[in-house]
């Protein structure tokens, strides 16, 4: 009995779980500060000043200059009179996201269930864009594009193009868009459906089901996290965009992404409205972005 009671371990102090827990919420907190510093300088505090900057005003008849001021006035201006920037905005932005998906779904399930020992190299198809810069690879497209280019010739000899062009045209805009957002589609979508068990698609076709049930109730549900990642990657970017339209799409009719680099670059004292309506279209996909994740969202991401 007193060996057995020797090797007894005793009950350990009854703090200890709290001081465990203490401790490593501790080094959590320190892992990210580097983060949460780098956060605040860089994103927050610029995030601040802008802010401060679309409530100033200008001073009357010294174009150019501005004083601090609580001018809500920048916010109706941006609504009212840039109104049909930002719905041409989150048109061009939402067909750019369509066709993304119809192309990228394809690309993504045959990388992930079909393409065996292809697959690293049609993975490296798809990033080898990311080796380029974003303007070139737009140039790039507006040459593709462009009269003299063997699409608009093709296109023509078969006579597709009512307009006998494309450049300059919202259609090039829309182009130009899916093509370099294509790559965010598709790989979270990839993602999902790699991660997905083959065995649970197999057993729709045990079940008698046909290919087409079998997709659209097992494969398209356990992609859904990757859809809806992709969506938002290639939204979001795209709608606050100017690139494509400054190089590919017509001199009028500007994405509200243009408007907003003309007034900071361009139009002096502009200073205030560009920055209300940088703030406003923030504010604006935020909400887009919540109702469509509330309405087809996951609860991984909910």
């Amino acid at each position: 009995m007193s060996a057995l009671a020797a090797h007894t371990p005793t009950p350990a102090p009854a703090g200890g779980d709290e001081f465990h827990t203490r401790r490593n919420g501790k080094m959590a907190f320190l892992l990210m500060l580097p983060g949460l510093l780098w956060l605040g300088l860089f994103f927050v505090l610029p995030l601040y000043q802008l802010f401060e900057v679309s409530l100033q005003s200008r001073y009357p008849g010294y174009p150019g200059y501005y004083y601090r001021d609580l001018n809500f006035h920048n916010y109706a201006q941006a609504l009212t009179d840039y109104a049909p920037h930002f719905a041409r905005s989150f048109g061009y932005a939402g067909l750019a996201t369509f066709f993304a998906f119809v192309l990228a779904y394809p690309l993504a399930y045959a990388m992930a269930f079909k393409a065996g020992k292809w697959r690293g190299l049609m993975m490296i198809c798809v990033i080898a864009p990311f080796f380029t810069s974003f303007i070139l690879r737009t140039f790039a497209w507006s040459q593709i594009l462009a009269d003299e280019g063997f699409v608009v010739r093709f296109l023509n000899f078969f006579h597709l193009l009512p307009s006998e062009h494309i450049i300059n045209t919202p259609v090039a805009v829309i182009a130009g868009l899916t093509y370099n957002f294509l790559p965010f589609m598709v790989l979270p979508i990839y993602a999902s459906l790699e991660r997905a068990d083959a065995r649970v698609i197999e057993a729709g076709g045990d079940l008698y089901a046909n290919g087409f049930t079998t997709f659209r109730t097992v494969t398209l549900p356990m992609s859904m996290p990757g859809v809806l990642a992709g969506t938002l990657l290639t939204f979001i970017p795209a709608a606050g965009d100017f690139v494509n339209m400054e190089l590919l799409g017509p001199q009028r009719g500007k994405m509200v992404g243009n408007v907003i680099n003309d007034q900071f670059l361009t139009v002096p004292g502009g200073y205030p409205i560009a920055a209300a309506l940088s703030f406003t279209l923030m504010a604006a996909i935020l909400i887009l972005v919540f109702l469509y994740v509330r309405r087809f969202g996951t609860e991984e991401l909910v």
